[in-house]
């Protein structure tokens, strides 16, 4: 058994609700417990303009916060059926900008894990590359994790899906990890 100071390196992982979150989720759990690390899960989400304009910022925080909470623990349940076994999993959701929030909680020994996705110019004109954000600022090791570019092997995985798997990831990390550790 490894004992670890407190403190001492993490795996943290950003999602939100995206196909590329979910593979990066399922990505830092097998991580996690290959290295015998805890997980912390982060999920941050950015004030909307017009809230801070109005300056109605107390009971939208804790509805972006609740959301949130609520999102890390879908996104475990449908990856992980749940808090996943042998790793010590916690979960952290905030309200700020997704790419300088990760930055800013992820230290120099942690794990910095972000999904990737494909999206459009205009997306992101509008919206800032979390992945670019964190690979251009953070000193904590960083891996950007892409969801599988075959759409066959998405069509595969998701044969016989149940409800709560609609991307097929949790028979993705089944077939990386094994079935006993997922």
């Amino acid at each position: 058994m490894i004992v670890r100071p407190e403190g001492g390196p993490r795996v943290v992982v950003g999602v939100d609700d995206s196909p590329g979150a979910r593979c990066a989720l399922a990505w830092a759990i097998g991580e996690a417990r290959i290295r015998g690390l805890p997980l912390l899960v982060v999920h941050a989400a950015p004030l909307p303009a017009h809230v801070a304009a109005a300056g109605q910022l107390g009971c939208v925080t804790e509805a972006l916060q609740g959301s949130g909470e609520q999102l890390i623990t879908q996104l475990l349940c449908e990856v992980a059926d749940g808090s996943p076994a042998g790793v010590a999993t916690s979960m952290l959701s905030v309200v700020g900008e997704p790419g300088a929030t990760l930055v800013r909680v992820a230290r120099c020994d942690d794990i910095l894990v972000v999904g990737r996705g494909e999206r459009a110019a205009l997306s992101r004109l509008l919206r800032p590359s979390v992945r670019l954000h964190c690979a251009r600022r953070t000193r904590a090791t960083f891996v950007c994790v892409r969801p599988p570019a075959f759409q066959s092997m998405l069509e595969q995985l998701s044969e016989g899906e149940r409800p709560g798997d609609r991307f097929g990831i949790r028979r993705l990390s089944q077939r990386l990890w094994g079935p006993d550790r997922v």
